[in-house]
């Protein structure tokens, strides 16, 4: 019988279809020698970035090899379970950390990257973010107005609509507790086709409703003779005279996690770097490419976000269901030039990802875990970059070449947590809540909000005592017209390698201050055409 489910489901999954039809999809956990392709354009990295571009510059007729590091996982290989998802499909097997272990990152690892494992929050670009961009960082031709067109086309590709369905009671209980204490909520868009509503995008969708790049650009290029190549990691970029000239890999084992023998080298005209915020300057950095400034790996963002869990005197059930359908920004909305703003949402709630998150150990924690039914939570992602005491952290190397991020989190930062937890645990009793609790080492599980209220105030907040997490890393490769100041130009080019390019969420000078994979969806899709329209004549010339 699982044989013959697991055969059912292979002859639906599209992208197995497109495989046994002759894409060109390799294994480099599989070479048996090194490996040298050609190219006119390799992208390293295949996520909202690499998949926006790849499906573009295919369509123009550029040959196209995409590199990822991952592995190629598809609706056949997602089973809705933790211990398999976590470890397969995300960097670190979900736990990658900063530097000082204080901060959680959730960022995925394979085809698709994190738009296979995301939870399908769907936000342009809030204007407030690009005008800061423009008036701070002088950067002109992303207004609202200028992208307006290119989320549009991103939208109705990828089936970016509103959620017509009922919310589930975690989300809902946001919308009930703001609307309790008059503050203004909204209704978040998805990025999905014919969702079953089961609650498990994080671990990839076995339905392929999400909309990701696993199932449409990356097909889309595919099918127009693009080349992937999965399991090997980008090393180095090759360059000279200001010109790329060979990105190097070293092909990993079949767990992803250790490099074999086996190097491939991929020579091309137009080089895009596509890793990612994290991956992307320390691949950059790896290749010793021209920083004469300084400014690779700096100015990197997080919406470092901090938790509030609660037990509502009714199910839950937080595991099921559309993940986030609900958000508030009436915390968001502050001068730039005042305290930290943050965004609330509700997030899922599977049992390894609360478990994790939970702190404390023993009975104290076995006794929220047994009433994860009745668990409701909310997180404040923080809208960083946008002070001058929020200057982000810095992408760095270990000793063995491996990036790591250098997040400090200082007194601007605490005092932003500390009044989000405030925010949480208020509409938390406003919705219903019988016990609150932050995320927080010492902090005591609170019967009602004048005791929260206290006692929050009298958090000791420091790293290492709250829980912290990121499921959004941007910057490190900013956009700009200025080099001292930005890694590449307005075009997505980099001031210094005249054929190489940054097309994901490393060119963002801040944060955004929602969730961001629309953004680079739609900026991708700009920068993306307007290169296609420069290299294609050349190429036909």
């Amino acid at each position: 019988m699982a044989a013959a489910s697991s055969r059912a489901a292979a002859s639906l999954d599209p992208v197995r279809i497109g495989i046994a039809n002759g894409w060109k999809v390799l294994d480099a956990s599989t070479l048996s020698q090194d490996l040298t392709l050609e190219a006119d354009v390799v992208i390293v990295g295949t996520g909202a970035g690499g998949g926006t571009a790849a499906e573009i510059l295919s369509d123009a007729g550029l040959n196209v090899v995409l590199i990822e590091e991952g592995p190629l996982a598809t609706s056949s290989d997602f089973h809705m379970r933790e211990a398999e998802a976590y470890s397969q499909l995300y960097q670190e097997s979900s736990a990658r950390k900063t530097k000082d272990k204080a901060i959680n990152i959730l960022q995925g690892r394979c085809v698709g990257g994190g738009t296979t494992v995301n939870w399908t929050s769907s936000f342009r670009t809030p204007a407030a973010t690009l005008e800061h961009w423009a008036h701070e960082f002088d950067i002109r031709g992303f207004s609202a107005a200028d992208l307006a067109p290119w989320f549009a086309r991103m939208e109705r590709r990828l089936g970016v609509s509103p959620w017509l369905v009922a919310a589930n009671e975690n989300n809902s209980a946001l919308r009930r507790g703001a609307s309790v204490l008059g503050i203004s909520s909204g209704e978040i868009q998805r990025n999905v086709k014919g969702c079953w509503n089961l609650g498990y995008c994080g671990m990839g969708c076995p339905t392929n409703a999400k909309q990701s790049m696993l199932v449409t650009t990356i097909p889309a290029a595919l099918a127009r003779g693009a080349t992937l190549l999965t399991r090997a990691r980008a090393w180095t970029v090759e360059h000279g005279n200001a010109r790329a000239t060979a990105v190097h890999c070293v092909g990993l084992d079949p767990g992803g996690t250790d490099p074999t023998a086996r190097k491939i080298t991929v020579h091309a005209s137009t080089f895009i770097v596509s890793a990612g915020a994290i991956g992307s300057p320390a691949l950059l950095i790896r290749s010793k490419a021209p920083d004469p400034h300084g400014t690779v790996g700096k100015r990197t963002f997080l919406h470092p976000t901090v938790v509030s869990a609660a037990l509502m005197p009714d199910r839950v059930d937080g595991f099921a269901g559309a993940p986030q359908t609900i958000y508030s920004d009436h915390y968001l909305e502050l001068p730039h030039d005042g305290p930290l703003g943050y965004k609330l949402e509700a997030p899922p709630l599977h049992p390894i990802l609360v478990a994790t998150t939970l702190p404390g150990h023993g009975v104290a924690h076995a006794n929220w875990m047994r009433e994860l039914a009745h668990m409701h939570v909310l997180i404040a992602l923080m809208r960083d970059g946008f002070h001058a005491r929020s200057p982000g952290g810095s992408v760095g190397l270990e000793s063995d070449g491996s990036p790591v991020l250098d997040y400090r989190l200082d007194e601007f930062f605490w005092d932003g947590a500390r009044r989000a937890f405030a925010s949480m645990a208020e509409i938390q009793f406003a919705a219903g809540a019988k016990t609150v609790m932050p995320l927080h080492s010492t902090a005591a599980s609170y019967s009602s909000w004048p005791a929260a209220k206290a006692g929050i105030a009298e958090l000791a907040l420091e790293p290492l005592q709250a829980s912290v997490v990121s499921a959004h890393v941007m910057g490190g490769c900013p956009l700009g017209p200025d080099p001292k100041r930005a890694v590449t130009d307005p075009s997505g080019r980099h001031h210094h390698l005249e054929n190489l390019y940054v097309f994901d969420g490393s060119l963002f000078p801040t944060s955004v201050g929602a969730n961001p994979q629309l953004s680079i969806y739609g900026i991708t899709a700009k920068l993306a055409t307007e290169l296609a329209a420069r290299l294609t004549p050349r190429r036909l010339g």
